[in-house]
């Protein structure tokens, strides 16, 4: 009896460690991103950069989902807010790469060339190195939750990733080369991928095992 009286507490209190992490990475992801943001709009404003303004209001879902989290879990009963942070984080996906795609196909059109942007090309590559591993704590926590939307904010860290591998090459193809249309074509693939991950968002793909429990994938959203 004095074993089992040890041992049912134990779920609980690591729900609860969970949450407090779930929380403190939201914010972590917040702060950040405020930061990446201001940095890359303003440098995408200045360089005329349509691929860096799209990354700065990334950045922007990236601060909109981690409040979002943040939201969710300062219910008592996180699970219940669930699909209405999911579906916030679609709409903020789809906004983004709507926007995106607008400007990006404007450039090419137009045949606006974007001046070289040495802050963009640090900032991009600074995130190379921040971003998978802020995402892999939170897709790992949200995971053990069992919590869709956590994950979901993971992924949204991890498409962060991929873009700044973009934004990147778009960069510096664009100061090396003179390629100036790699800048738009690199928003195109920002849009394209914000949509993707905007409409599993919105299907709420994820992992979906609680506590305690397996790790059921969807489209290898969990990365398991």
């Amino acid at each position: 009896m004095s074993a089992l009286h040890l041992q049912t507490p134990v779920v609980p209190e690591r729900a609860r460690r969970l949450r407090r992490r779930a929380r403190a990475l939201a914010l972590t992801s917040v702060v950040y991103n405020v930061l990446e943001a201001v940095v890359a709009i303003a440098a995408g404003l200045v360089a005329g950069s349509v691929a860096l303004l799209g990354f700065g209001l990334d950045s922007v879902v990236e601060v909109s989902s981690g409040l979002v989290v943040l939201w969710q879990f300062s219910h008592h009963l996180p699970q219940e807010r669930e699909r209405t942070a999911l579906r916030l984080m679609a709409v903020a996906f789809f906004a983004l790469a709507a926007l995106v795609s607008f400007e990006s196909v404007r450039a090419l059109v137009v045949g606006r060339e974007p001046e070289t942007s040495t802050v963009g090309i640090v900032l991009a590559a600074v995130s190379l190195l921040v971003m998978p591993v802020l995402s892999w704590a939170q897709r790992r926590t949200g995971r053990a939750l069992g919590s869709n939307a956590v994950v979901a904010d993971g992924t949204q860290t991890l498409l962060c990733t991929y873009l700044s591998a973009v934004l990147l090459v778009g960069l510096l193809l664009n100061a090396t080369l003179g390629w100036s249309w790699a800048d738009p074509v690199a928003g195109l693939v920002i849009a394209g991928v914000a949509l993707r991950e905007g409409v599993q968002a919105w299907q709420g793909k994820g992992c979906c095992a609680p506590v305690g429990g397996g790790c059921a994938c969807d489209s290898g959203a969990c990365g398991c």
